[in-house]
């Protein structure tokens, strides 16, 4: 019997989608009855958690809470949040339940070291970028990280709300250009640090793209069905 897998969602309502089809189509599942038991709590009035770490806008972190509790008291028996700045609120939320949440920049930053990357740009909103929620995994790990300069990021905040916002083709070429300016300052490979990146953002011949969603779908999957253990955060 798999464990209860609970997606603290609607950040935003596409990426949880995302994560959930990603569980559905990595599970080796031949019949229904065979699939991992999800429950998301696809709350988007969740504030925008951008906008709250440069101090802008309303801390998310109570909505957050609820959520995770919410799924708690649904019978979760793990959480993932399905989105990556809203990490930087991990610790309030983890603190206030007690289950354990898995940790997408952790899972993705380990998944670049077994796999022998060195180096990589990240595009990820301001939010996560300026609070080094990936970076300080990277610097753990001993991967070189390429920064986005001030005018390649608010390329990147605008092709990601262009998809936030449902315009995929906009966001897709913004996106675009912004990977190919990283690898060509260096990237071995892009992480796709925004779970609305890789709606519109994938690998070619010239450009590795790394997605995180895809990893922690994974992890979900080894948590929920084999008891494998989480890292400590």
């Amino acid at each position: 019997m798999s464990k209860v897998i609970g997606i603290i969602g609607g950040m935003g309502p596409m990426a949880t989608v995302d994560l959930m089809e990603k569980i559905i189509a990595n599970t080796p599942a031949k019949q229904d009855q065979e699939h991992i038991h999800v429950i998301a709590d696809n709350n988007s009035q969740i504030p925008d958690r951008t906008s709250a770490i440069l101090g802008r806008g309303k801390d998310p972190t109570p909505w957050m809470i609820q959520s995770a509790q919410r799924l708690q008291n649904a019978g979760a028996e793990i959480l993932v949040m399905a989105c990556n700045t809203a990490h930087f609120f991990y610790n309030a939320v983890r603190s206030s339940i007690h289950i354990p949440i898995l940790h997408i920049p952790l899972e993705t930053a380990y998944y670049l070291k077994i796999n022998h990357y060195k180096s990589v740009g990240l595009l990820a909103t301001d939010g996560t970028i300026k609070s080094k929620l990936y970076q300080r995994y990277f610097e753990n790990f001993e991967i070189n990280y390429i920064p986005t300069d001030e005018i390649l990021q608010e390329k990147v905040m605008e092709g990601i709300y262009e998809v936030k916002g449902g315009k995929l083709e906009t966001g897709s070429q913004l996106l675009s250009e912004a990977a190919e300016q990283l690898i060509s300052n260096g990237a071995d490979a892009i992480i796709a640090g925004c779970t609305e990146v890789p709606l519109v953002l994938h690998s070619t011949e010239d450009c590795c793209v790394i997605d995180p969603t895809e990893i922690i779908a994974n992890k979900v999957i080894e948590v929920a069905t084999d008891n494998r253990e989480l890292f400590p955060i």
